[in-house]
């Protein structure tokens, strides 16, 4: 028996073989989604009924003043964020897409402000919806102790603390938003997926923001190493499987009536001055094609180093970019305007083109 349980032990089969592997991608059988939204593994996030019981919620307090014609927006999901690949089954390392989820907390902000609910999708750490507007010094150093021993905000922080929190609590009490935290791409993928098909009876009146930094290729469940990889082992060389492009299965799928909104970002080496020059749009060529792809109705197109600065909007009908003003500004601010103007026509005018890239 214990020579049987000492032929089991050795624990470097499965991470030579995860050590040994290629370096090149690989497409795996387009790796079947399912594997990414229904992993074999417990979440950390968890309880995926509670989860499904807070999103019923939130579309039903929305669906009483439809049926009432009251006249409301609609229900956003917003991502926002990077993703982690987890390189091993008790994860102490990983792969991390940077993202500091600046976009996707302004626009939260705004969305709200225009009436919608938003369910906002978003990376564990990352900027959150008016948090943002806070001092960016330690948490501690927004609180003083007064003379009756009394927690107290400084003069200098005061009115920036007192607007963020009342801005925060009327819509979280008024049940407008519902936050999702995420971590994987597992995580995120299985969120977005129970979003998308609690929305899907919304109808055109669902909207889809996808400002997340989605991996583009992960390590599948089964072929991680267990436990920590161990350095004795020598170089490492790893397996990654493309991730599933979930934009043509959200679209096609799981919430086909809503209205979708992806980005495409591209970070420019300096190699590439020349070429910008002589073809400046070759960012909104790719922005075009992914549109066309994956059936979006818009794809927001920016550059990395001036983000906060000029969006291009690539729709069915042209391109428009949207510059802030100011400093003091948001881009997003514009940028939400637009979007909801159009999301409105989509509701009330579905355009044949939106039916023909759903039967596509």
């Amino acid at each position: 028996r214990a020579g049987a349980r000492r032929r089991r032990r050795p624990s470097s089969a499965p991470r030579r073989r995860f050590g040994t592997a290629t370096a090149s991608p690989q497409t795996s059988p387009t790796s079947d989604p399912r594997s990414l939204t229904s992993p074999p593994l417990p979440l950390k996030f968890v309880c995926s009924r509670r989860v499904s019981a807070r999103l019923r919620i939130l579309i039903l307090l929305l669906l009483i003043p439809i049926a009432r014609a009251a006249g409301t927006r609609g229900v956003v999901c917003i991502t926002s964020g990077g993703t982690t690949v987890p390189l091993e089954q008790r994860c102490v390392r990983y792969i991390d897409n940077f993202s500091s989820g600046q976009r996707g907390a302004a626009s939260t902000e705004y969305f709200l402000r225009a009436g919608y609910s938003v369910i906002f999708i978003h990376r564990r750490g990352s900027k959150q919806p008016y948090y943002r507007f806070l001092p960016e010094d330690s948490f501690l150093d927004l609180f003083e102790i007064g003379e009756n021993s009394e927690i107290q905000v400084p003069q200098s922080h005061s009115m920036v603390v007192k607007s963020a929190i009342s801005n925060y609590r009327k819509a979280i009490d008024e049940g407008l938003l519902l936050k999702l935290p995420f971590t994987t791409i597992f995580e995120y993928l299985q969120l977005l997926q129970m979003a998308a098909t609690s929305m899907n009876c919304l109808g055109h009146r669902g909207m889809f923001y996808l400002a997340a930094a989605v991996s583009d290729f992960y390590v599948p469940w089964e072929s991680m190493a267990k436990h920590k990889i161990q350095s004795a082992v020598g170089p490492l060389n790893m397996q990654l499987n493309q991730v599933p492009k979930m934009l043509f299965i959200l679209r096609k799928h799981w919430a086909p009536s809503a209205f979708c909104i992806s980005f495409k970002v591209w970070s420019i080496p300096k190699t590439y001055t020349l070429q910008l020059e002589t073809d400046p749009n070759i960012l909104l060529q790719k922005a075009e094609m992914a549109r066309k792809k994956y059936g979006m109705n818009v794809v927001v197109a920016n550059e990395l180093a001036n983000y906060k600065d000029v969006v291009v909007m690539v729709t069915s009908s042209g391109r428009k970019t949207v510059s802030r003003k100011s400093r003091e500004e948001d881009v997003e601010e514009q940028l939400t305007d637009l979007l909801v103007k159009m999301h409105f026509d989509h509701i009330t005018q579905p355009n044949s083109e939106d039916h023909q890239s759903n039967a596509s």
